[in-house]
């Protein structure tokens, strides 16, 4: 049945009982298993459904599953603006002294023209007024959706609101390769050079960005390349961004050309001509083959150790936690701890932490953090640093964080979870929406369909899959995963579980990069996070503890300073 104007929590209910249950019961068969248990078992009543909730629970399979789904009020879609296509029709070709100065860069009046480069008058704040700027226009097919402004002191700006798409993008409709660079200028440059299909990013190369939300809205015009030929700048910006696309791309179609003594194709193109240019395209290089390193291919890690040493770890944000923790990307850290510990709340924290100073995107497959919208909301209230309001909704800073949240945050939502289905969801987000975080909470709710029945076996291939998925990817993944057994002390306190109270423990430990114990100490009403492995020293300090207070209206963990109660005698003892 269809709802029409409920909101709960800023989210619109789309769909009562999708599953089409019979409503007002609370027990009834499971959607997700019953169809595949034996045929006198199918209509056995295993399920518990919660109606108020919104959430069914199986009590034979142990899967929990939504009654209803949900939907962002609104549009789902960012809505762009779009310049003015009247203004770009009676701006006037390059004058001949702008003609001059792209001559003077190797750069033809008819290429300028053929690319649709303008001159006009544009109000530019690092000037703080207007300037005659030349202008790169950003079209669609017969649309204008953008354009990048430059003026004589090398200011640029793009048009505010404007979608982000790449420059040329038209170009490459209809070829099996495309090449990609840095600049409006290096376009021109191979468009000298006879390489018509070649497009530029439209705001260069940002050190430690993942951002690319171009490639996020131009995604199909690449899907039928065969061959992707990148050619961004030679600094450490430009490799960066290198790196991003063959990730977001696909190593098995990146080819990499360089420029040799020069920083971009436009100074190449000055130095050496249009027919060199052209064959340093040509000439491009596949990616060095997945499974097999020559010295040449890391010849540059290498000389980067030789000088600096270790690269520094990448860190939460956290006081305490980071001079105990940190990691790299292309590994998976092991969370665990008893129930209702904290152990999500914490991880939630954590990828907020690497949004925060990093960029990076997260997606969620976590069956028990349901609904979804429950979810989104303590993601929202960690990001907001509070607990947003009725009076909050619609407002400016309402809106600022629930894009953010939109732009950052994918929740992986599936009737039936499998690692498999999940990886391969985790693999297209990583190339529409650049995510750099998979987290897998809990790891028994997500089975290796088809695995050994030997527990040690297939935790070991369980591991070994995800292990696999990090690596090709560069991506950091958290696996939740829940002790099977719990012992309590002589005190009758639960006693902190390790790495090896998981089913299949030994296997957990020796493959994990790094473990992570999430406890909670309910006397003192505080939890503690515990190192219980990292791979790499420079990483972190084995059995080091960080302690925290768990602040309810954020959701936040606040750094906390333990009593140190020694065992000296008293004053008046």
């Amino acid at each position: 049945m269809q709802v029409e104007h409920t909101e709960v929590n800023g989210f619109q209910i789309d769909e009562f009982n999708v599953h089409k249950l019979e409503e007002g019961k609370k027990q009834g068969v499971c959607p997700l298993c019953s169809s595949n248990r034996k045929a006198k078992n199918q209509k056995a009543q295993c399920a518990s459904y919660d109606w108020q909730r919104g959430l069914g629970t199986c009590h034979n399979c142990n899967t929990s599953f939504q009654l209803n789904t949900y939907k962002r009020k609104g549009e789902s879609e960012k809505v762009y603006i779009r310049p003015d296509l009247e203004a770009l029709k009676s701006i006037k070709p390059p004058s001949s002294k702008v003609v001059d100065w792209f001559q003077g860069r190797g750069i033809s009046e008819q290429t300028l023209k053929d690319l649709n480069v303008s001159e006009g008058p544009e109000w530019m704040p690092q000037t703080q007024k207007s300037e005659n700027v030349i202008k790169f226009n950003y079209m669609i097919g017969d649309q204008l959706v953008n354009v990048k402004y430059r003026d004589g002191r090398k200011n640029f700006k793009l048009y505010k609101g404007a979608e982000k798409v790449f420059y040329n993008i038209n170009s490459i409709v209809g070829f099996d390769y495309c090449v990609i660079v840095e600049g409006e200028m290096d376009v021109l440059a191979l468009h000298e050079a006879g390489i018509s299909n070649a497009v530029s990013v439209p705001n260069g190369a940002t050190l430690n960005s993942n951002n690319l939300d171009y490639l996020d809205n131009c995604i199909d015009y690449f899907e039928d390349k065969e061959k992707i030929i990148i050619a961004t700048d030679s600094d450490e910006a430009g490799q960066a961004l290198q790196a991003e696309l063959i990730r977001r791309l696909g190593s098995e179609i990146c080819y990499i050309a360089t420029f040799e003594d020069c920083k971009d194709a436009n100074e190449y193109l000055l130095k050496h001509g249009k027919e060199k240019l052209s064959e340093r395209i040509s000439g491009s290089k596949p990616v060095p083959m997945e499974n097999v390193t020559t010295f040449r291919d890391i010849e540059g890690e290498i000389t980067d150790f030789v000088h600096n040493g270790f690269k520094p770890g990448f860190q939460v944000g956290l006081e305490h936690f980071d001079s105990i923790f940190s990691t790299y990307t292309g590994q998976f850290i092991t969370v665990t701890g008893i129930p209702s510990s904290g152990k999500s709340d914490f991880v939630d924290q954590m990828v907020v932490g690497y949004n925060a100073n990093y960029g990076w995107k997260t997606a969620f497959a976590s069956p028990e953090n349901q609904p979804t919208y429950l979810h989104a909301h303590k993601l929202m209230r960690k990001v907001w640093q509070g607990m947003p309001t009725k009076a909050d909704i619609g407002g400016d800073r309402w809106n600022k964080i629930a894009d953010h949240c939109n732009d950052n945050y994918f929740h992986i939502d599936m009737e039936k979870y499998t690692l498999d289905s999940v990886l391969r969801k985790g693999a297209e987000l990583v190339k529409r929406k650049g995510i750099k975080c998979l987290v897998i909470d809990p790891f028994n709710k997500i089975r290796d369909v088809g695995g050994s029945d030997d527990v040690n076996r297939y935790t070991m291939e369980y591991l070994q899959k995800i292990e696999i998925f990090a690596k090709k990817y560069d991506v950091l993944v958290f696996i939740v995963a829940h002790p099977t057994k719990m012992y309590k002390n002589k005190d009758g306190q639960i006693e902190e579980p390790t790495m090896y109270s998981i089913k299949g423990g030994g296997e957990w430990y020796d493959a994990s990069y790094h473990g992570i114990l999430v406890h909670r100490n309910y006397d003192d009403n505080t939890v503690k996070a515990k190192v219980l492995k990292v791979k790499f020293q420079n990483l972190g300090t084995n059995q080091a503890e960080a302690h925290f207070k768990w602040e309810p209206k954020s959701g936040c963990f606040i750094p906390h300073e333990p009593l140190n109660i020694t065992g000296d005698a008293m004053p008046w003892e």
